[in-house]
């Protein structure tokens, strides 16, 4: 299992997606997302396994109105610019990944 939680400082759900780990004994390897940002390589990846990039935007980010009426292929890009327009925590284990804190899928993992 290679978990990725990529994640705000913040963020409610990033710090309960990290104890919801640690109190498991997994490992897991944080990357904040407000500094890093996902590679483009991550962000196909992960909006492959949700089923689209729109499922990592955050509706109740301030910033949302600058990506709300953009194409999905601009989309990306946007994301780039400002990683603060992610819903976070983005937690990844290979192929698989949630948005959110998700224990009822993350249980499965293990």
């Amino acid at each position: 299992m290679n978990i990725q939680i990529f994640g705000k400082s913040k963020c409610f759900d990033t710090k309960k997606a990290e104890r919801y780990f640690k109190e498991r004994g997994i490992k897991y390897q944080y990357v904040d997302i407000l500094s890093k940002g996902l590679s483009r390589g991550e962000l196909d990846s992960v909006t492959r396994a949700l089923g689209g990039i729109d499922a990592v935007i955050d509706e109740n980010s301030k910033d949302y109105a600058q990506i709300k009426y953009l194409l999905d292929e601009a989309k990306p890009d946007k994301l780039a610019e400002n990683p603060k327009l992610y819903k976070t925590p983005i937690v990844r284990n290979g192929r698989s990944a949630t948005t959110g804190y998700c224990p009822e899928i993350w249980k499965n993992w293990e």
